[in-house]
């Protein structure tokens, strides 16, 4: 794959999600960031496979864990384990001691597959949905909090913040320019929608959130709270105040990820969250 690869290959997650979920979740800023992932090399780490009229039929990519897709028009033609076999070759060749992979809990074809070839579960991830067919009201903020939108000159103290919450779970920090190329710089980035909250000047709560046109609903990408602030409702905040500048916007359903190893599942459902739907993140050792 390579940067002029984008288009194609965002079409052919869209057709993937449109099978499985009846409607796309995928930009194309989400299928570029992963091309441009640090230390991933297009020429090395992903496969790009096209039909006889030159459409893409699936692909795959891998640098520390992996993704498969297969058309649905191709699908049943052992491409999947094709492209299988492919990533965890590749990721022998890289050093890597296991290969990681997400497949949503409803493709029971690839969950089998995964499992016959001795995948084993790690992480439930859950996709949720906050639908808003009246203006949500938001709360007013604790004492001495302050909250506004998302400002040029917010990213670098934005990506600190962030990083210092998910510290607690995620494996490794991301660097401001690989955090940036999922966030701040995707065309689909939403800053009037993207709340920040302040004690004294000091930021210590955030929303950053994505506007997907093509879906016509509004993405939360992230959402976080400097640990000395947690209890006090500040995310609720936080998300109430993204939720209501996304109906402002039009958007009448708000979406997020979130997986089991945050905790957050519960904080979101007492906001008034749905799961749309899960996936499970397989692991296989590679020996």
């Amino acid at each position: 794959m390579a940067a002029d690869d984008v288009s194609a290959i965002h079409r052919l997650v869209s057709a993937c999600e449109r099978e499985l979920y009846g409607r796309v979740q995928t930009d194309p800023g989400a299928v570029a960031a992963v091309l441009a992932r640090p230390g991933l090399v297009p020429e090395l780490d992903t496969l790009l496979i096209h039909d006889r009229t030159g459409q893409p039929a699936a692909r795959a990519w891998v640098d520390r864990r992996s993704e498969v897709d297969v058309h649905p028009r191709h699908r049943g033609r052992g491409l999947g384990a094709l492209l299988l076999d492919w990533a965890e070759a590749r990721a022998r060749q890289a050093g890597s001691g296991q290969i990681v992979q997400t497949v949503p809990d409803d493709d029971a074809k690839a969950v089998a597959l995964l499992r016959s070839r001795g995948y084993e579960p790690m992480v439930t991830e859950w996709l949720l949905e906050f639908a808003m067919p009246d203006e949500p009201a938001a709360p007013e903020p604790p004492a001495g909090i302050t909250v506004r939108p998302f400002r040029p000159g917010d990213e670098h103290t934005a990506h600190q913040l962030i990083e210092d919450a998910f510290d607690e779970w995620q494996q490794r920090r991301n660097t401001y320019q690989e955090w940036a190329q999922h966030t701040v710089e995707r065309p689909t980035f939403a800053p009037a929608m993207s709340v920040l909250a302040f004690d004294d000047g000091q930021l210590v709560g955030a929303t950053i959130a994505l506007d997907l046109p093509e879906a016509g609903e509004g993405w939360i990408e992230q959402v976080a709270v400097r640990r000395d602030h947690r209890g006090q409702g500040i995310a609720r905040l936080l998300l109430l105040h993204s939720f209501r500048a996304f109906h402002r916007h039009g958007r009448r359903t708000c979406i997020l990820g979130t997986h089991s190893e945050t905790g957050a599942l519960t904080l979101y459902l007492h906001v008034g969250m749905q799961v749309r739907h899960s996936s499970t993140v397989y692991r296989k050792g590679l020996g």
